[in-house]
């Protein structure tokens, strides 16, 4: 009887790569052989229906002939690019052509069943401590102009007495016996696979070969300690809101390994006349109607605290805008502009006086 791969991962044919990937993945997990209630015959036909369905080769044979034999599948016999695997097919993955393929799936997946971590060279993945993210609050202006702020994270940091090596100061670093030294250690684990052999970070020294004779006595030999620690932030000009900082290392540190990194989330004030529009500063200019057929001249501060002088031409309308070049938000490219978006300001309400002057230009046709 001829199998249907679709029907063994509980896909549809017109399933993504994405969606066979995650069917294959959950009956991995729960037929492999090593947990409990697992099995082995399905273990097997999931993963030999995920090594077609995953080839658009031999997807495609399949799809056309109902086998994937066109294709050159098999089943662990001497066309199977790794041996001592019996029945799983990683041909698929094998080198050809002078290429190499990703084995970053089958990679995730073994490292999931045996414990975490492997990495494409075999080995664990470095160790990492975590990132964080803060907030900060800005002026306008600052957010404009750039500002540098101190602040204050609680974090785990690297001991400042023994400057991260677990060491009493003065004290010497004895070569580590779990490891004698290397820093890594070979782990061997049984599985229905035969023997696993992986190579993993010493958990004894954290990879770093040595131990110290004498423990800090601030950090208990750890390296690290959690603490207030006052950070320098450097703002750049023209930041916007939302955008982040990345602070590099800065996050938590974590023994025998590298730190993680500082997000810095702004938040932008308000500003009392302008409001931001990409690299431009807009401003709304409310005036009377005499100075909008007559003219004026405004004078305009900046977000630097300068005055300039804006000229508001004759017979300007309403809605119309002017523009103040070089006074707004700086940038790598330059600087944009001051936008001034003119509005007329009509009177509620007219005096007799009024009424018979508007009366007389009237009568001169305006």
């Amino acid at each position: 009887m001829s199998k249907d791969y679709y029907e063994t991962l509980g896909v549809n044919k017109s399933a993504s790569k994405e969606e066979i990937k995650k069917a294959f993945r959950v009956l991995a997990h729960k037929y492999h052989p090593d947990k409990n209630n697992g099995d082995d015959k399905k273990f097997k036909e999931v993963n030999e229906a995920y090594q077609v369905l995953s080839d658009d080769t031999k997807r495609a044979n399949f799809d056309r002939f109902g086998s994937a034999d066109m294709g050159g599948f098999s089943q662990g016999g001497q066309n199977s690019g790794y041996g001592g695997f019996g029945g799983f097919d990683f041909s698929g993955f094998n080198q050809q052509n002078g290429e190499s393929f990703d084995m970053g799936d089958l990679g995730d997946i073994f490292g999931d069943f045996f414990g975490g971590g492997m990495g494409r060279g075999g080995g664990r993945s470095a160790n990492k401590g975590r990132d964080l993210s803060v907030e900060i609050d800005l002026s306008f202006e600052e957010s404009i102009f750039g500002v540098t702020k101190d602040i204050l994270v609680n974090k785990t940091s690297s001991c400042d007495s023994c400057s991260g090596t677990g060491a009493k100061k003065g004290t010497k670093m004895d070569t580590c016996k779990s490891c004698n030294g290397q820093g890594k250690v070979r782990e061997i684990k049984r599985s229905i696979f035969g023997n696993i052999s992986n190579i993993k970070t010493c958990e004894v020294c954290f990879g770093s070969g040595k131990i110290p004779a004498e423990k800090c006595n601030d950090c208990g030999g750890k390296g690290i300690k959690r603490k207030e620690e006052k950070i320098k932030v450097n703002i750049p000009a023209g930041i916007n809101i939302g955008e982040m900082v990345k602070m590099n290392g800065m996050g938590e540190a974590v023994q025998g390994g590298k730190s993680g990194n500082l997000y810095i989330k702004v938040n932008i004030g308000s500003h009392s006349i302008y409001k931001r529009q990409g690299l431009n500063l807009i401003t709304e200019l409310s005036i009377k109607l005499t100075d909008s057929l007559l003219g004026m001249i405004y004078k305009l501060k900046t977000l630097e605290g300068n005055v300039v002088e804006v000229k508001i031409p004759e017979n300007i309308k309403h809605g119309e805008m002017l523009r103040v070049r070089g006074k707004g938000v700086p940038s790598s490219s330059g600087r944009g502009d001051i936008i001034i978006h003119i509005s007329i300001n009509l009177p509620n309400k007219l005096s007799n006086k009024a009424k018979d002057l508007i009366g007389k230009l009237k009568e001169e046709g305006l």
